[in-house]
């Protein structure tokens, strides 16, 4: 039975992201974490948070994801109390001038609820709704669109990976639709960087197509990942690794990806502009 009657004559997830699906939009990251793979520490304190997020929005994010666990390879994971008690006060602090919308990077309910509760409007999970299937209720009744992660407790080199996703996403939509989350407000991410092999990284991004054809905004993060570190130099630090992480976004949006995460976003701003010119003619100013 569907826990929420949607009322709404406009997806959320459009009236949030008008430009969803007519260019590539730029997630910014905002980790406010002791221990992220990429930039932990940097953005606990409340000012630091906020002189960061004012930099993303300037360089052209079109939202951003604030997120108080980290999910690297190895993480220790964090009680709620703590979490939330990271992410609220950015969240309480931004929201209510931030020009453009907030997400919340968590896959706990509670945490989710909280969130919603103090200015965040989507909720971006990864672990596409399955660890506590909860959240999609927490979701619908807030009104707020999901970003529906894939991932795996083990990674199965064995698996054709594009068939996984596929069979998890279908779980997942299942999950969103019996809460109540309309269609149109769910996008789906490949989840790369979890739970699959290296080579498995590399078939996701390369089969982007076959994901597009479920007919869900794909929303693709590679940003600063050790799958480019093995690229090129495995030692390279995660804050060096821009030039790849530029290259694997814009291999995504050619191949159909409507948001890409990413810590640096001016960079990518542009490098998906040209890609938008050339796939997306309609994005063209004046076109």
């Amino acid at each position: 039975m569907v826990a929420f009657e949607d009322r709404r004559s406009v997806s959320a997830l459009a009236a949030l992201l008008p430009d969803l699906g007519r260019r590539t939009l730029v997630m910014g990251i905002l980790n406010v974490t002791p221990d992220s793979f990429s930039d932990g520490g940097r953005f606990q304190e409340l000012d630091a948070a906020r002189s960061q997020a004012a930099r993303l929005v300037e360089e052209g994010a079109a939202l951003l994801d604030i997120g108080g666990e980290s999910t690297r390879p190895g993480h220790k994971p964090v009680p709620a109390e703590e979490e939330q008690a990271r992410v609220l006060p950015a969240i309480r602090a931004l929201s209510p001038t931030l020009p453009v919308p907030i997400s919340i990077d968590t896959y706990k309910a509670s945490t989710a609820e909280v969130a919603l509760k103090a200015g965040a409007r989507i909720v971006n999970d990864v672990w596409g709704l399955q660890r506590e299937p909860e959240i999609a209720t927490v979701a619908a009744h807030h009104g707020a669109p999901v970003v529906v992660m894939h991932n795996r407790e083990t990674v199965d080199p064995s698996l054709d990976i594009v068939d996984e996703m596929r069979a998890f996403f279908e779980r997942s939509l299942t999950i969103a639709r019996r809460a109540g989350i309309p269609d149109r407000d769910i996008v789906l991410d490949p989840g790369i960087g979890f739970g699959k092999s290296w080579e498995q990284h590399l078939d996701a991004l390369r089969r982007l197509p076959e994901l597009t054809s479920l007919g869900f905004p794909l929303l693709v993060g590679v940003s600063r990942k050790s799958v480019l570190g093995r690229l090129h130099n495995a030692a390279t630090a995660p804050a060096d690794r821009l030039f790849g992480s530029i290259a694997a976004h814009v291999a995504a949006a050619s191949l159909g990806a409507d948001i890409v995460r990413v810590h640096d976003v001016r960079p990518h701003v542009e490098a998906c502009q040209v890609v938008d010119a050339i796939m997306r003619p309609a994005s063209r100013p004046g076109a």
